[in-house]
């Protein structure tokens, strides 16, 4: 089997967590410089090992090996949540870079742009799969600050650039690896977690219109509360959701304010941003029926409540013969440590698995800690999930062989 070098795995780690430093951890927003830099500097260790590097028109950072034969792509991402973890993305990066150093040939490494959604959760996935048109991509702005996404792929360089389309002819499949976040693999004691199948989810940006008026001269019974109106709606939801759940389902208020946010002043305006998760798409469509008469009802009260937003990301199954291939590497190098899993985050994994047969491998969070500066994983576990991983590289390569010699 071959064998690799945990020590430079770990440099890399390093030099990635270099850029855009922050506490523990790394804030490296899409396209801004520290994210660019990152980008660049990836470009650089793909090239140094022997894959021809680029970044395209969306951000996406490609590494092609320029032997012949089909390939298999591995990847994730380099752009982080904001003040957030240093291993939640790169580590799949950096796996897929050690895994064409070793093997030689047949590897493809990408870094897909935004997958933390800073602009469009899953932007360069989306954009390298066909799944983001031109027309898209004019009414994209970043979530924080409205910088509309043209305007952000200028700032970076990128504007003009062709942007690159998913090969289907040229690929076995999509392989990534990542940190769990979450506490289950570290609960169980155990060090690799086979993914089963990636949860689906549906984000929706509420706006609540009432008046906004003089907090001490306006009398209740004249009130149109857009604030109160947000929490009557969200404690709604909270009392329907747990009937039409299932066992794995989240849910999250993830942000909510009021304008103009004043203590003297009846709120007139207020926006609310839910979303939810599972891997049952039957369980997710129930739930957005129950969300979407909640709103009806809601709008039988003094304000208006409209959808600003809604988006929403499928549930994806991975591949199961991908899924035998990571299990078989896991009970070689570490017998009775690893488990199947569902993934309760979304990865560019289900993205790509709309275009290739995809699947992916887990190494533990320490505390389950993830989106915060404070995320980490253990060396140990870092070196043996990427010798795992490059272990089912050269298998699925192998059984791909083996098959077209058929």
């Amino acid at each position: 089997m071959p064998s690799i070098d945990g020590d430079r795995v770990l440099r890399d780690l390093a030099a990635a967590r270099a850029i855009g430093t922050y506490k523990t951890g790394v804030h490296r927003p899409t396209f801004s410089p520290d994210d660019m830099r990152a980008r660049h500097w990836l470009v650089e260790q793909l090239t140094q090992a022997g894959l021809a590097a680029e970044i395209d028109g969306i951000g996406n950072v490609y590494g092609r090996d320029p032997t012949p034969g089909r390939k298999l792509l591995t990847g994730s991402h380099t752009e982080t949540q904001n003040h957030a973890g240093w291993l939640d993305g790169i580590l799949g990066v950096v796996f897929g870079l050690e895994a064409a150093r070793v093997l030689g040939t047949g590897i493809d490494v990408a870094a897909f742009a935004d997958e933390e959604g800073h602009f469009l959760s899953f932007l360069g996935s989306r954009s390298f799969c066909g799944l983001l048109s031109e027309a898209d991509m004019d009414g994209i702005v970043k979530r924080e600050t409205g910088q509309a996404l043209r305007d952000a792929l200028q700032e970076a360089g990128l504007a003009g650039l062709p942007r690159q389309r998913v090969d289907q002819t040229r690929y076995i499949g999509y392989l990534e690896a990542h940190i769990e976040q979450g506490c289950e693999l570290e609960d169980n004691g155990l060090k690799l977690g086979v993914v089963t199948g990636i949860v689906g989810s549906k984000r929706y940006r509420i706006g609540f219109v009432g008046e906004q008026n003089h907090a001490g001269t306006t009398r209740m019974p004249k009130r149109k509360d857009a604030g109160v109106a947000l929490v009557k709606f969200l404690a709604a939801v909270e009392d329907l959701f747990p009937r039409l759940a299932g066992p794995l389902t989240v849910w999250t208020a993830g942000d909510f304010r009021v304008f103009p946010g004043a203590p003297s002043v009846v709120p007139g305006r207020a926006e609310l941003i839910f979303q939810w998760r599972d891997t049952d798409q039957a369980i997710l469509d129930r739930m957005d029926a129950g969300f979407r008469d909640l709103l009806r009802q809601a709008n039988e009260g003094p304000c208006t409540v409209t959808i600003l937003h809604h988006s929403v990301t499928d549930p994806a199954l991975m591949a199961p013969w991908m899924q035998t291939t990571l299990t078989d590497a896991a009970q070689q190098r570490a017998p009775g440590l690893h488990q199947t899993m569902p993934s309760g985050a979304g990865h560019d994994a289900q993205i790509l698995s709309t275009a290739l047969p995809s699947a992916m491998l887990f190494v533990p969070s320490i505390g389950g800690i993830s989106h915060h500066w404070s995320e980490n994983t253990s060396d140990e576990d870092i070196v043996l999930g990427c010798q795992v991983f490059v272990d089912a590289t050269a298998a699925m390569l192998a059984a791909a062989q083996q098959a077209g010699r058929g």
